[in-house]
């Protein structure tokens, strides 16, 4: 008697990679960011204040591994700062935290992420929303 076993859907990190890899074969690369995830995942908490792991990592198509990896990072240099509400932790960017890299010593965040900062302040943009 042969049993056969359910197929198993991928993880969403999986399909996500998957999917990543048929549209690079397409030609499409619509995912391509000048940034590192670094520099994408501060972006986003310059205009998403406030927003948990699983938002960043969703809206950056990043697995939230990766995010949790760069948010460990980035606050270890104190570029970003956690504020816990209950069980959830949610991130704010320290615009006076400088830059690390020896051709910007000197400059902080608040030049490059000041202005987008002020402005999702101000409004809360429709990315962040998704």
């Amino acid at each position: 008697m042969v049993v056969h076993q359910p197929v198993r859907e991928p993880p969403p990190a999986k399909q996500r990679k998957i999917r990543r890899r048929a549209a690079h074969r397409e030609g499409k690369r619509g995912n391509w960011s000048l940034l590192s995830a670094q520099g994408r995942v501060l972006f986003y908490v310059a205009v998403c204040p406030d927003s948990p792991v699983e938002e960043i990592a969703r809206n950056l198509d990043l697995t939230e591994r990766a995010v949790w990896g760069v948010v460990r990072d980035l606050r270890h240099y104190g570029m970003i700062h956690l504020r816990k509400r209950g069980r959830r932790h949610h991130y704010v960017i320290n615009l006076d935290a400088p830059f690390l890299h020896p051709t910007v010593r000197g400059l902080t965040l608040r030049p490059v992420l000041g202005e987008i900062a002020a402005r999702a302040f101000i409004q809360r943009p429709e990315v962040c929303d998704k």
